[in-house]
């Protein structure tokens, strides 16, 4: 009777068992294909996933065994080999231990030469030359190398030979910022200096200059009555006058 296993459950255990004794050192930061600074991506050899005897496994074994490559193939985007190994995940434990025995590495194989050509896409010319000279062979290590190393150091050869975009981005970005700015400001401070300022002290001018220079009515009342008295005042001295120097002059005769 076959054995079959929850593919949550065989993942966990692929998860819970090393498939190394010990930790590989974190590999130096390479460049990506837009020319930046990444952490490197290392493609997992499946061969040292292997480290048991699949003629004499038990099942459980071969699952977890098959879940871990699994998992690898996921981590490093192998499609093909996932789809390779999910046919005999799903089937009986012989058909599995079958494919792990023969096929595993063919259909891995496969599955990084795939990875190597996709490199080529907008890459740069010494990437393409070495990816080139990879696909010339059929070798998991020489693909290895290049997924690993050799791209990385092919990237850095066509990214320094880059013109840098620095410069002319400065220069686009100066000349539109200043005039904005200035150009804003100026007439809103402008405006409305003239508009809120002028007008008040006109008014207030005009409203002044038309009630002290226009004339204004014709004087009346005491001033009129103060004139009028004092004109008879004169014209009764001027009488009395007269009235004494003609007595003075009769007299003077006699």
């Amino acid at each position: 009777m076959q054995l079959k296993f929850p593919a949550g459950a065989l993942i966990a255990l692929a998860l819970l068992i090393p498939a190394a004794p010990a930790a590989a050192q974190p590999p130096s930061p390479g460049l990506n294909a837009a020319c930046q600074t990444v952490e490197r991506k290392v493609y997992k050899d499946i061969r040292e996933l292997v480290t048991i005897d699949l003629d004499t496994a038990t099942v459980v074994q071969v699952r977890v065994l098959a879940s871990q490559i699994l998992a690898a193939a996921g981590k490093d985007k192998l499609p093909t080999l996932q789809d390779a190994l999910q046919k005999p995940l799903d089937g009986t434990s012989a058909e599995l231990r079958a494919f792990l025995k023969a096929d595993v590495y063919t259909a891995w194989s496969v599955a990084l030469r795939i990875a190597v050509n996709q490199t080529m896409t907008g890459a740069g010319t010494n990437v393409k030359e070495a990816a080139q000279n990879t696909l010339k062979t059929d070798s998991v290590d020489t693909y290895l190398a290049y997924l690993n190393n050799d791209l990385y150091a092919a990237r850095t050869a066509d990214c320094a030979s880059q013109p840098t975009p620095t410069p002319s981005a400065t220069s686009t970005a100066t000349p539109i910022a200043t005039p904005s700015a200035t150009t804003t400001a100026t007439p809103s401070a402008t405006t409305s200096a003239t508009t809120t300022v002028a007008p008040t002290p006109t008014s207030s001018a005009s409203e002044a200059a038309a009630g002290g220079d226009g004339g204004g009515l014709p004087v009346t009342g005491a001033n009129t009555m103060i004139v009028a008295s004092i004109g008879a005042a004169l014209l009764l001295l001027g009488g009395a006058g007269y009235l004494i120097g003609r007595r003075r002059r009769a007299r003077f005769v006699a």
